[in-house]
């Protein structure tokens, strides 16, 4: 329940954004391993990505439109399959097309963050083996050298993996249409420790460079134990996220992506119960899930400082995403009151985009766009969120 009259100032240069993912936004990614998936005979996945939001071309607006609001901040993604969209050959027209995004976002003020790897892969990659190959570390830390070009001297913060908890499901072989909240399968453990090396190698060409704060992203599940259950939760939830935050020990920033929770009993995950309210995605609506992911990555990482990297809700009715975010940053700020060092809070997406396997119909974003003409239109809790942001202040209702 809410209390009246709440105000919960966040820090002076606390980072304010959204957050989305090139291949769900830029459009004809055909080089990618994903675009294959979508064009399969018989592919699980309910529809192509095409054009997604056009994102490649109407970057600007995009940007635009956060800035105005009153946000500060864009994560966003690079695509490795537009990079290099043949084994050693290298697009420069690629690489500059990326820098000059850096560019936009820094020319409008906003602090870019840059991740790496967004689940996509170049063809040529995956077909080599993808990440049991044992030249996997050595390709993303080639790729990795070749995005210093796109990062500059001004780039700060960077992303080298998105949800590695997730990639080593996708990447050892799962049906991603399988891939839901409630029953996610045992990861690659091998794959798992391979994107841990190509994580590390890649810090490492990013510290050598001397010019950015480098982490990477998991998606934490909120695994929670009925009674008497609590080892049989330890056990499932170890290998697929609490392994992931302890590798993060000793890096510059961890990301959290949080939505919803889990409940485990002794046969592991349960379904969400008969009326529970639930979102597009079939998640249950479940806002503590960021304090608690926070919670949990500041324990296991020893302290490592953490950046809220995703959150947000799949909904139809944008009073309902005002609402979940609204109770997500009370939790939050309660979390840094406790000590939990946060540097920022970037929302699952500024576009209503493609949802992977989903396709289309799961609305995450701040702004709709219409799939024939693009246009935006900007939804009301973006300016909400970007009025939280001006004033750093949560107004809790």
């Amino acid at each position: 329940m809410h209390t009246n009259g709440r105000e919960l100032a966040f820090p002076d240069g606390f980072l304010w954004g959204a957050a989305t993912a090139a291949h769900q936004i830029e459009g004809n990614n055909i080089n990618s391993d994903w675009w294959v998936r979508e064009h399969a005979a018989g592919t699980s996945i309910v529809e192509p990505s095409g054009d997604a939001m056009d994102s490649y071309h109407r970057y600007r607006e995009d940007m635009t439109l956060l800035r105005d609001a009153g946000l500060d901040a864009y994560r966003f993604s690079i695509e490795w399959a537009r990079i290099e969209p043949e084994k050693g050959f290298v697009s420069n027209a690629e690489i500059d097309h990326y820098r000059r995004m850096v560019g936009t976002a820094l020319e409008l003020g906003l602090t870019p963050m840059v991740t790496l790897l967004h689940f996509t892969v170049p063809r040529w990659f995956a077909d080599d083996g993808m990440w049991r190959s044992p030249e996997a570390a050595d390709r993303f830390a080639r790729y990795t050298e070749l995005a210093l070009r796109v990062l500059g001297d001004d780039v700060e913060w960077v992303c080298t993996i998105n949800e590695p908890n997730i990639a080593a499901m996708i990447a050892g072989g799962e049906d991603p249409a399988n891939l839901v909240a409630y029953g996610l399968p045992d990861p690659d453990l091998h794959v798992a420790d391979t994107l841990l090396e190509c994580h590390r190698r890649a810090r490492e060409i990013l510290a050598a460079s001397g010019r950015t704060r480098s982490g990477w992203t998991v998606a934490t599940q909120a695994f929670q134990a009925e009674p008497g259950c609590e080892e049989v939760a330890r056990e499932y939830g170890h290998k697929r996220d609490d392994w992931y935050l302890e590798a993060a020990k000793g890096d510059d920033w961890v990301g959290v992506q949080a939505y919803t929770r889990t409940i485990i009993g002794p046969d592991g995950p349960r379904q969400v119960p008969d009326g529970v309210e639930t979102t597009l995605t079939g998640w249950e609506y479940y806002p503590a899930a960021l304090a608690e992911g926070v919670r949990a990555a500041w324990r296991l990482t020893g302290g490592v400082p953490v950046v809220v990297t995703e959150n947000g809700i799949a909904t139809d009715d944008d009073a309902r995403r005002v609402d979940y975010t609204e109770a997500a940053l009370a939790g939050l700020h309660a979390a840094m009151q406790d000590g939990v060092e946060v540097e920022g809070y970037l929302h699952w997406s500024l576009l209503d985009n493609y949802e992977w396997a989903s396709g289309f119909r799961p609305t995450f974003g701040l702004v709709s766009v219409d799939r024939t003409t693009f246009e935006r239109t900007p939804k009301p809790s973006l300016a909400w969120l970007g009025s939280v942001a001006r004033d750093g202040v949560l107004r809790v209702r």
